[in-house]
């Protein structure tokens, strides 16, 4: 059996998780689809589309998608859904996790990577993350899960942008792509949003295309700002064009994101080692990192990601003839000491 493709659904209450799932639920897209929901507030999807009275935990919808409602542990849910499945008495073809609105989505992610079980029923495919342009800027100032939730994120959509001005839009997507700048960012309507964009994003996947550009920091084109990648030493001031533009940073969100370049090949024992150490220290406040690594020893890329204390490396294609081999990593973590990454990364160089 292939594996399961699975996405974890997150953002703040309000945000439109819901609006979301139902729209992917009911559209006709002839894919049948498990959701596994662990938010107990009132507005619990079955109240639209299902009815029943049953205490039973999985209940199927007209459309061949199916509902269930996690009462003790996720792994469990997971479980049950697979052998279900495998003995042809459920018929799903990929599994959405909806946290509640407080959760921090990593621990949901690791259940993918730490059980071998689940590791060989299912594929982590990404985390959605949905941001209520409305509330966010003051959710984010308040609450640290709403800003764990961006740092995790695959995929960013903005809902509720027509209840605010463009410019607060823009001051928001900023804002967001300092914390996260690997997650594209879309404004969606009532949940309405190609099911592309929702599922097969491969964001856990070891890829060689790393989403970050060496300007990750650079505004859309379209924007009309002009100006070059910048990270801030801590204290800098911030003074790169865009800033003018009204976006004076006055955000300094602990959520935060750097990335490290070279040319020159690691030496891969010294990086082992180094990044051994920082996820022992640093690893419950390191949200996501991933690289396309430059490893002395050879010729092909090294693939790179973790989330918190685990992480993984595969070998992926050679480096092309016309390619300068180099290594691109970004870190997204909670008020990670970015001079100890950096000073550390340069010195795990061959």
């Amino acid at each position: 059996m292939s594996l399961i493709p699975a996405t974890i659904l997150t953002g703040f209450l309000g945000s439109g998780k819901t609006t979301l799932l139902k729209r992917v639920l009911s559209e006709a897209h002839g894919q049948k689809i498990a959701i596994i929901e662990n938010e107990f507030g009132e507005e619990n999807i079955d109240n639209d589309i299902l009815v029943t009275d049953s205490k039973e935990q999985i209940i199927q919808m007209s459309n061949g998608c199916i509902c269930c409602t996690i009462r003790e542990d996720l792994r469990e849910a997971l479980q049950l859904l697979a052998t279900k499945k495998r003995q042809g008495l459920l018929d799903f073809d990929r599994v959405v996790i909806e946290t509640t609105g407080v959760a921090d989505p990593g621990p949901v992610a690791q259940t993918f990577f730490m059980d071998d079980e689940i590791a060989e029923s299912y594929l982590l495919d990404a985390i959605l993350t949905l941001v209520d342009a409305k509330h966010a800027q003051k959710q984010l100032d308040d609450r640290q899960e709403a800003r764990r939730q961006v740092g995790f994120a695959d995929q960013i959509f903005i809902s509720k942008t027509d209840l605010v001005s463009a410019e607060d839009v823009d001051d928001l997507k900023h804002r967001l792509k300092h914390m996260n700048p690997r997650a594209p960012q879309k404004a969606v309507h009532f949940g309405e949003v190609a099911l592309s964009e929702v599922f097969d994003l491969r964001g856990f996947n070891l890829n060689t295309k790393l989403d970050i550009d060496p300007d990750f920091l650079k505004e859309d084109d379209h924007a009309g700002h002009d100006h070059d990648h910048h990270d801030h030493a801590p204290g800098e001031s911030c003074n790169h064009p865009s800033h003018q533009h009204g976006h004076h940073h006055a955000h300094d969100d602990d959520v935060k994101s750097f990335v490290f370049r070279s040319d020159r090949a690691f030496d891969p024992a010294k990086l082992e080692d180094f990044l051994g150490a920082v996820v022992n220290v640093y690893g419950p406040r390191m949200l996501r990192y991933k690289g396309v690594l430059y490893m002395q020893g050879t010729d092909r890329k090294v693939i790179f990601q973790g989330v918190h204390q685990l992480m993984g490396s595969d070998l992926g294609p050679t480096w092309g003839k016309d390619e300068k081999p180099c290594s691109k990593m970004v870190f997204i973590g909670i008020d990670l000491p970015q001079d100890i990454f950096l000073q550390g990364m340069a010195k795990s160089l061959a």
